[in-house]
């Protein structure tokens, strides 16, 4: 009898194989609320990673941290009419506390923009106050009538970056800034992902947006994931909370603002871009384990190589976990780390110390390598960059696998029944209801060389479409 798998094939099912590395690598279990989460302790390590590459990027674009209140006045919401349109189906709504109706309604945060326009409003007189760049690491709700972990959860984790701006130009410079320094090389260069950068059909903005920028990312079962949006907000808000400065000359203005977010999707996008039938695969950049060592007796000296090695790699700046749970048997401990997606993991017993080597198993390759133990920790650190690479050309040789060019509307939905269709924008600018009805969406617009438009009027732009989450 053939013995089962420990995940369901992503080519049976890839759904259940989603939901399967969730559970068995530990990442996340339900909420006792239908729709949230909770968090495991590894799958929080990825997202601390995650928020402590992308906080230093943020970071380095100026932004400074802050934090707002999770209740906002409904009032707030309805001043800008098309951002609470957007949002209304998805709002959670307190109406009684304290053992009493409220006498104004308050709405559970789905997005700050209100909340911190009231307070730019307050913080910004003169132009020396501008740009104004706030950033916020909070939760947010959303009342979604599909969850799925991580990827649409009724409560969820996220930054929302918050800017106000002089001029139209210096906003939309920021928002692009974010675009690119802090989303776009946080993806490719941490995560591993390849990405599609452009703009959203104007149908398709950020409620109260006169421009939206996205970050498109393919999955393995060739679907779209939208892994971070940028948005240029105009002067929507601003006009709403009056949000208006005394410029140089001594008039007064109204600010541009943006807004920007990522979240906890991204952990669904590091396990649909990468996973394979043996569970997750994390990419040495993020990995807040990149190697674990495994002991697999306590004999003959092995528990002190093991341990040494454990040092030595710390100390070669390899973030190492010792395995040395000799109770649990081998072959379960060694499945666990692969499923974790754990980029290399070392393996240490009687027999190897006798030989003066350890194996060293790639997550990425599967390859197994004997080595020695005096240069074990060396070899172990010189394949980080190795597998990060790897992992980034196989994601986007697999995306380029399963893209097809395409030059009717017809063609395009053909394509998007297994990946990805790149198609001249002017051909599907009108045809939204019609690709809507196979399921598929625009996901961004480009210029022909990748690279982010200013507008969709512009000419000889391409249409990315596909199915997406």
């Amino acid at each position: 009898m053939a013995k089962r798998p420990v995940l369901t094939p992503q080519s049976e099912d890839f759904p259940r194989w989603y939901q399967d590395v969730i559970n068995k690598a530990e990442l996340a279990d339900n909420g006792p609320v239908r729709g949230t989460m909770v968090i495991r302790p590894y799958g929080y390590g990825l997202w601390e990673r995650m928020q402590s590459e992308m906080d230093d990027r943020i970071k380095a674009c100026g932004a400074e941290n802050a934090y707002f209140p999770l209740f906002i006045p409904e009032s707030y919401l309805t001043k800008e009419a098309e951002h609470v349109e957007g949002f209304s189906p998805e709002l959670a709504v307190v109406t009684h506390a304290g053992g009493k109706d409220l006498e104004e309604r308050v709405v559970v945060r789905p997005t700050s923009e209100t909340v911190i326009g009231e307070f730019m409003a307050k913080w910004t007189q003169s132009y020396r106050d501008l740009p104004l760049l706030l950033n916020q690491w909070a939760n947010v709700v959303r009342w979604e009538l599909r969850p799925r972990t991580f990827l649409r959860t009724t409560e969820f984790l996220w930054q929302e970056g918050h800017t106000a701006h002089a001029t139209r130009e210096d906003a939309n410079v920021y928002a692009r800034r974010i675009l690119h320094e802090a989303y776009a090389d946080f993806m490719v260069n941490v995560l591993a992902m390849p990405l599609h950068l452009g703009i959203k059909p104007s149908y398709d903005r950020f409620a109260g947006a006169i421009n939206t920028m996205a970050c498109e990312a393919m999955m393995r079962d060739g679907k779209a994931l939208q892994m971070g949006t940028s948005h240029e907000l105009g002067q929507n808000f601003a006009n709403a909370f009056d949000i208006t400065y005394q410029s140089v000359e001594g008039v007064q203005e109204t600010v541009w603002t943006t807004s920007w977010g990522t979240s906890t999707r991204m952990i669904g996008g590091l396990i649909m871009c990468h996973g394979d039938d043996k569970g997750l695969r994390v990419p040495p950049a993020l990995a807040h384990i990149q190697a674990a060592v495994l002991l697999i007796r306590d004999e003959d000296g092995a528990g002190e190589v093991a341990s040494k090695l454990h040092d030595e790699l710390v100390e070669a700046g390899v973030r190492s976990r010792l395995d040395a749970q000799v109770d649990t048997p081998f072959g379960r401990r060694a499945t666990d780390w692969e499923l974790k997606g754990v980029p290399v993991r070392v393996e240490i017993g009687p027999r190897d110390v006798a030989e003066n080597k350890v194996t060293i198993v790639r997550r990425d390759t599967g390859e197994k390598q004997p080595v020695g133990i005096d240069i074990a920790a060396a070899t172990i650190r010189g394949l980080m960059e190795e597998i990060q690479i790897t992992l980034h050309d196989e994601a986007l040789a697999f995306r380029d696998a399963n893209t097809a060019e395409a030059s009717t509307v017809a063609e395009a939905l053909e394509a998007a029944k297994t990946g990805f269709a790149t198609v001249p924008w002017s051909v599907v600018a009108d045809a939204e209801k019609e690709l809507a009805a196979d399921a598929v969406t625009v996901r961004c617009i480009q210029r022909a060389d990748g690279t982010v438009p200013d507008d969709e009027d512009e000419d000889d732009l391409v249409a990315i479409c596909a199915r997406a989450y």
